[in-house]
């Protein structure tokens, strides 16, 4: 099957500008993995009430979803960090196996609690520019591209490095690192852990409140969305490399032209094969995926 190189650049902007979303999603999870060294079972639910935040916001008081990010991106952190601090911390008693279960709880309580007030209908938010698009590329074979997820790729590509900034050149960054790769060193060195631990949980779905806003004004929110983009992220976590920023990042991107070009070739329905193809090829063949240090 032949395809115009117009719609093959198509699929490949729009699986670059769905890949960063990807991105952003996914490096929430591996900085908690990478610190915490446990997977975040409640990373979609919270994904999905950060959209609902950006929905309430919308429809109850008018505000953009790109204006909301100085109100969920904030939100969201202190959800994050109250989460670890006074559920995941207390309820765990220091065991990784107890934390799985208990995001595992916290997830299956916010889906419940999304069905109770805002019921299992699917629910999407108009604006001004949420069916605009944009004309790339030479008049030969200029492509259309949707002007909310150009935003949301040049939004999560900011977003992605402030955090890695964070990391790499802030004390708390340098706290984060030395916790991740030493626990107990750490706290000899008068680090506080457990106000550490808080502050990736933190940070994790801090990046779900800036990856909800950009999503929302050309998506849809319901309370089992957040389903498969924490499946898709932790495709992407495993295929960058458990616990590396610059693996998240390339995997992210790789993941949504994949999932663009397989919708292509194999039908929307049949789009994300090629992804799960990638994935146990990966496992097969180089287990700690492209950034990630062999054990």
């Amino acid at each position: 099957m032949m395809f115009d190189a117009s719609i093959l650049l198509s699929a490949l902007l729009n699986g670059l500008t769905t890949g960063a979303v990807y991105a952003l999603i996914a490096l929430g999870l591996t900085l908690i993995y990478g610190v915490l060294h446990i997977i975040n079972f409640a990373h979609g639910a919270s994904l999905m009430m950060a959209l609902y935040g950006v929905y309430a916001l919308k429809e109850r008081w008018g505000i953009d979803p790109y204006m909301a990010l100085p109100l969920m991106v904030p939100a969201m952190f202190v959800l994050g960090y109250a989460m670890q601090r006074i559920v995941i911390n207390r309820a765990s008693h220091g065991k990784d196996e107890n934390i799985l279960l208990v995001t595992l709880g916290l997830s299956i309580v916010m889906e419940n609690f999304a069905l109770l007030f805002f019921k299992s209908d699917t629910r999407t938010i108009e604006t001004a520019y949420t069916l605009t698009t944009v004309a790339i590329g030479p008049e030969a074979a200029q492509v259309m591209v949707s002007l909310p997820k150009l935003v949301a790729f040049a939004g999560a590509l900011v977003v992605s490095a402030l955090l890695i900034l964070i990391l790499q050149r802030t004390d708390l960054g340098r706290a984060i690192r030395a916790v991740a790769k030493e626990k107990q060193g750490a706290r000899l060195m008068g680090i506080d852990v457990e106000h550490v631990y808080a502050m990736c949980f933190g940070l994790g779905l801090a990046c779900l409140g800036a990856a909800a806003c950009f999503l929302l004004p050309a998506y849809y929110v319901n309370p089992q969305v957040g389903n498969g983009f924490v499946l898709v992220a932790f495709t992407v976590v495993v295929l960058g490399g458990m616990g590396s920023f610059a693996g998240a990042l390339l995997g992210g991107l790789l993941i949504g032209v994949v999932e663009s070009f397989g919708g292509l070739f194999l039908g929307e329905s049949l789009g994300q094969v090629g992804i799960f193809v990638i994935f146990i090829g990966v496992l097969l063949l180089r287990p700690e995926g492209f950034f990630g240090a062999k054990t």
